[in-house]
């Protein structure tokens, strides 16, 4: 029933995200686009309900147009025991510090975050899987998520003999092996290590224990195209689905194609000697197209990633190991959940409302000469995020300043003398964006993504670094940081409006101010594109207290403004 519900949702058409939704409850999913706040619920999506449908295509996994990703591939570790020659150089590549990459609890916790918004499909890959020892535990754990359906790995196959039975009483439900050639020799040269027998034994050990396990071969000229009948051969008596991969020859920032075999020139060599290989049904969210030589226990399978490409019905992430969210493979634009999970600043919620953002990235189609740069979205780092002009005083009011000694040298305030009071500080900040991207932001139309979204996100970060983007601000450890983001049509503006606590010896105005500033920043960023003709305007402090001098911003008409001892 479920698989029937994920194929009639992609039907549902190439809208784009409705503007506003009003209801929110424990059974919907609402995106409310005019303020900037995601409300989801995990409650399971029935097949053919209508008002389920609408749930889904308003789901943080569903993209601007109206796919809906219910696959999640998590790579496990940078790690590989193989030394592929096209991969990775023979002494290896440089592999990032331990406390970069996810942990076993992250991975789960992200794991369980997807599944709750849609997810039904995992699939963990590398590096190699295999080499992390806990390997069956995180299947194991996975499997225990009540609405997750399938767990898959892709593997080298080179360990499956020793893990595969125990993969299987974990609840592994499929398995693809990564296997280009099938010459021993061939094998050795290209893997530069031993092992091609134990790849065959874990192949058929699969088969033996019920699997109808993938062999995924990346086919390349003048490499290994003189194997592609031999692979289809490995079908006759194997109950495997041998799929070839369409290589994806990029380097340099350029595409190359002379080593790209094309799915059609692969038909045509297997033809000529099956003249009766036939194509097979395909599923809605395949990306194989599926063939069989008629009396074969196996099949074979292309996917043609470069030459016919399936992005109009692509539903499938990735997860980095580094904790990158991807939305494309050939993009060029990974959003950290690592480092937003690690803010204790950051809530789920928040997070959900990450995931969807990147989500909303996600083009029609790849780029046919896209450049595969590595570049990570941290809200929160604006290299000319926030400016003080406290030190530009005057010698005569030295005196009267706290920042300052006597000779006008700068200084921190000393506040160990201060009680430890609850402080709270409210500050806002106004875009003023004009017509055009008014109405793009309120469509959810600007190519960078969710504004809103992320221009809140990126004020909670910034708040949380006040310290590090303000001289002699002190590091305060805050307990609430909440940033609104609201869509003016009338005005043409977007307001936004931080609140910020903490208890300690210091006020947070600073924090607040910091928090609308840098949100107001990250709506020019997201909207300059299209027009740079945006104005911030109004950073302003609307109230303070817990300290020795409370403020209250009050407004008159003359906007005279009172101050509270």
């Amino acid at each position: 029933m479920r698989l029937l519900a994920r194929h009639a949702i992609r039907l549902l058409g190439q809208e784009n995200r409705a503007g506003e939704v009003a209801s929110i409850s424990r059974g919907a999913i609402r995106l409310k686009a005019t303020t900037g706040y995601l409300n989801l619920a995990t409650a399971s999506v029935q097949p053919l309900e209508p008002e389920k449908q609408v749930q889904r295509k308003n789901s943080p996994l569903t993209d601007s147009f109206g796919r809906h990703h219910t696959y999640l591939r998590i790579s496990l570790t940078e790690r590989c025991n193989l030394r592929c020659d096209y991969c990775m150089p023979a002494e290896g590549v440089p592999l990032q510090p331990k406390n970069k990459l996810l942990t076993t609890e992250e991975i789960l916790r992200l794991a369980r975050i997807f599944v709750e918004q849609g997810v039904r499909k995992i699939r963990l890959t590398g590096g190699e899987p295999t080499v992390r020892r806990d390997i069956v535990e995180i299947v194991a754990q996975m499997k225990a998520l009540p609405e997750l359906e399938q767990v898959g790995i892709t593997t080298n196959g080179l360990v499956l003999t020793r893990l595969l039975l125990p993969l299987q009483r974990a609840g592994l439900d499929n398995l693809n092996i990564s296997l280009d050639t099938l010459k021993r020799d061939r094998f050795e040269k290209i893997t530069r290590r031993k092992g091609w027998e134990r790849v065959i034994a874990g192949i058929d050990l699969a088969v033996q224990l019920g699997y109808r396990p993938k062999v995924n071969c990346v086919l390349m000229r003048d490499f290994n195209e003189d194997e592609i009948c031999d692979f289809v051969e490995f079908t006759r008596d194997r109950p495997v689905d041998v799929r070839f991969i369409e290589y994806m020859p990029f380097s340099g920032n350029k595409w190359h194609t002379e080593r790209l075999i094309s799915y059609k020139d692969t038909l045509q060599i297997i033809r000529q000697r099956w003249p009766d290989f036939k194509a097979l049904p395909n599923g809605p969210n395949d990306t194989s197209k599926a063939y069989a030589v008629p009396g074969f226990k196996g099949q074979v399978g292309f996917i043609t990633s470069m030459t016919e490409h399936f992005c109009g019905t692509c539903n499938r992430l990735r997860l980095t190991a580094d904790g990158n969210i991807k939305v494309c493979l050939f993009g060029n634009k990974e959003f950290s959940l690592r480092d937003a999970m690690r803010d204790e600043s950051v809530s789920e919620e928040q997070l959900v409302d990450l995931i969807g953002a990147a989500v909303q990235r996600k083009k029609k189609q790849h780029a046919d000469a896209a450049p595969r740069l590595h570049h990570h979205l941290h809200p929160y780092s604006y290299h000319h995020a926030y400016h003080t002009s406290r030190l530009q005083l005057q010698a005569r009011n030295y005196s009267r300043l706290t920042h300052v000694d006597g000779q006008g040298k700068a200084q921190m305030v000393d506040v160990g003398a201060k009680p430890s009071t609850t402080r709270l500080a409210r500050a806002e900040a106004t875009v003023q964006v004009g017509e055009k991207l008014t109405q793009l932001i309120a469509d959810n139309q600007v190519a960078k993504g969710e504004v809103l979204t992320v221009a809140q996100i990126a004020g909670i970060m910034g708040a949380k670094r006040t310290a590090e983007l303000i001289p002699l601000c002190h590091n305060i450890s805050l307990s609430s940081v909440k940033v609104q983001a609201t869509l003016l049509k009338t005005e043409q503006s977007v307001r936004l409006e931080a609140s910020v606590r903490c208890s300690g010896q210091t006020g947070v105005e600073m924090e607040a101010l910091t928090a609308v500033s840098v949100a107001a920043l990250t709506v020019y960023d997201m909207c300059k594109a299209v027009s740079h003709d945006i104005c911030i305007t109004n950073v302003r402090l609307l109230s303070k207290s817990g300290g020795k001098r409370d403020f209250q911003r009050e407004e008159s008409k003359r906007g005279i403004v009172t101050e509270v001892e």
